[in-house]
């Protein structure tokens, strides 16, 4: 290799998760070396809109408490959280966004004099805590990435994990990267973080930017981790619908602008919500997003592409005020949201699954450990509650940290100098264009074992071995091998529930209530490892 370098802990993206960890691991006083293939802002985290799901001291409605957070949680899950975890992260919520505002993340005030506060889909109170009014994750990032400055956090950016380093234990030892030019290089560490971030790009129309190509998942998975809840991907109900074909990252219309009264309606007028369920337009978001798939389907007035967002009775002015983002996207097409109903559209949104790992990121492999959308910790079983993103992400990320300096004072962790290296490896990859096409087509909001097998099919005959030399390789490689474990999971799971809905079995099964975690075969081939029960690595 043509460049080394080393650290106690090295973190894979540098979103919510990422940054919480370094922060954290840096100030225990770990040698830390974030690592992202972009620039340190250009993550999933910088485009959350609505807020930060917590029931701070002091600061919340009559009557709510972390206890009816924890239900509203669990309640969207349908039934696949694992309690312990959901307990654990929402508990931890209050500490860590007292921790994120002592490091000068700024939120909106309140009329009361404390943080002012929002409701969106699935919550059963006013407990969304927001900044710049629609531009929470931006504050975010930007707080974050200000402390990381000042600490004087090491961050490698345009750098690209390709895989990792293993022990002759088989323990993760470090990374093998190729830096900005391309050129490969170890960085060699006895804990790595995955905080990749989620897998939008599996698709053909997503919130995700573009950097979101499922690399921890694929990371994970070659490093012999389990993966689990994959076939639970959550489908935003409204992004802003910009035309017949739209791809790529579309911007998101935050469903907190449904929290401020906007209701869905099709192009004639009706309401898409009415009778569905009892929270109505603030339905959990897979209730909502399957809804608008119905409706569409019946192509109402004509349209079977989208839906409108009535938010008129707003009021102008709280829109400019409380939505400026939201309002600027709509402008920037030709829609004024103040006097006409916005066109919005379901895209892939969120992984509710991902590496299976404990609620201090642990995995099944020692020394890999996994924080933020890329983890599966239980918190979000088959559908995520509104608004819980980022409040994983801080609360886990630290956690992570603490678990990895714990790990290492218990000479737990491998030791880096066993371990050889490696070349660069060699993986099956389709063509991206293909890959998107059929997993929007087949493996989206509504799935059958027809339309699955037809996907797998498809990515067995386009995906062809190829050395992982590039960006762009790396990519395309993690979207094919994650595209396969997704639908093996879809596959098995014979019935619908959360963000997983399968046309050909519409309804839950009550033996369904567990997780499907896979694993590789050592020829590469995405596999089911057996049924676990939804608690948990633990």
């Amino acid at each position: 290799m043509n460049w080394e370098a080393r650290a106690d802990l090295v973190i894979v993206g540098t979103g919510v998760a990422g940054l919480t960890a370094a922060l954290t691991a840096q100030r225990l006083g770990l040698r830390v070396l974030a690592v992202t293939k972009a620039s340190a802002s250009d993550g999933n985290t910088r485009w959350a809109q609505g807020g930060v799901a917590v029931v701070l001291p002091d600061e919340h409605d009559p009557g709510d408490s972390v206890a009816r957070h924890v239900g509203d949680t669990l309640m969207a899950g349908v039934g696949l959280c694992d309690k312990d975890a959901v307990g654990a992260i929402i508990g931890g919520g209050p500490a860590a966004v007292t921790r994120l505002r002592r490091l000068g993340a700024r939120f909106d005030p309140g009329a009361d004099g404390g943080l002012a506060r929002t409701r969106e889909g699935g919550h059963s109170a006013f407990r969304v805590v927001h900044a710049g009014g629609d531009a929470t994750g931006a504050e975010v990032e930007r707080a974050l990435l200000a402390a990381a400055r000042d600490d004087r956090v090491p961050v490698l950016e345009r750098h690209i994990a390709v895989d990792t380093l293993r022990s002759p234990s088989g323990a993760v030892a470090g990374l093998l990267v190729l830096d900005a030019d391309g050129v490969p290089g170890l960085i060699s560490a006895p804990a790595v973080l995955l905080a990749t971030g989620g897998l939008g790009q599996l698709y053909q129309a997503t919130s995700n930017p573009e950097v979101a190509t499922a690399d921890g998942v694929a990371l994970a998975l070659r490093a012999g981790a389990l993966v689990a809840d994959l076939e639970f991907v959550q489908f935003h109900p409204t992004v802003l619908y910009t035309g017949a074909g739209a791809r790529g990252r579309c911007p998101l219309v935050t469903e907190a602008v449904r929290g401020e009264g906007a209701v869905l309606v099709d192009a004639t007028g009706d309401r898409v919500m009415a009778g569905v369920h009892p929270l109505e337009d603030l339905a959990p978001r897979d209730v909502v997003a399957a809804a608008i798939t119905r409706r569409l389907a019946t192509e109402p007035g004509g349209v079977g592409d989208h839906v409108f967002l009535d938010a008129t009775g707003i009021g102008a002015a709280t829109f400019r005020r409380r939505f400026p983002t939201v309002h600027a996207a709509c402008v920037a097409i030709g829609v004024d949201p103040t006097v006409e109903p916005v066109p919005v559209a379901p895209a892939a949104h969120f992984a509710c699954g991902g590496v299976m790992s404990t609620v201090d990121g642990k995995t099944t492999v020692p020394g890999l450990y996994a924080a933020g959308e890329v983890a599966r910790t239980g918190l979000h079983g088959a559908n995520r509650l509104a608004s819980n993103s980022l409040l994983e992400g801080l609360v886990v990320g630290a956690r992570a940290a603490r678990a990895v300096a714990a790990d290492l004072r218990a000479d737990r962790l491998a030791d880096t100098r066993l371990v050889a290296c490696p070349a660069i490896p060699v993986g099956p990859v389709a063509e991206r264009d293909v890959l998107q096409r059929v997993m929007s087509r087949y493996a989206g909001i509504g799935r059958d074992a027809e339309g699955l097998s037809l996907v797998g099919s498809v990515l067995d005959v386009s995906a062809e071995d190829s050395p992982l030399e590039t960006v762009v390789a790396v990519e395309d490689a993690a979207l094919t091998l994650t595209a396969r474990a997704l639908i093996a999971a879809a596959a098995a799971r014979t019935e619908s529930r959360g963000c997983h809905v399968r046309d050909d079995y519409p309804d839950a099964d009550p033996a369904w209530l567990r997780s499907l975690p896979v694993r590789l075969t050592p020829s590469g081939q995405p596999v089911l490892a057996g049924p676990v029960l939804a608690r948990s690595a633990a």
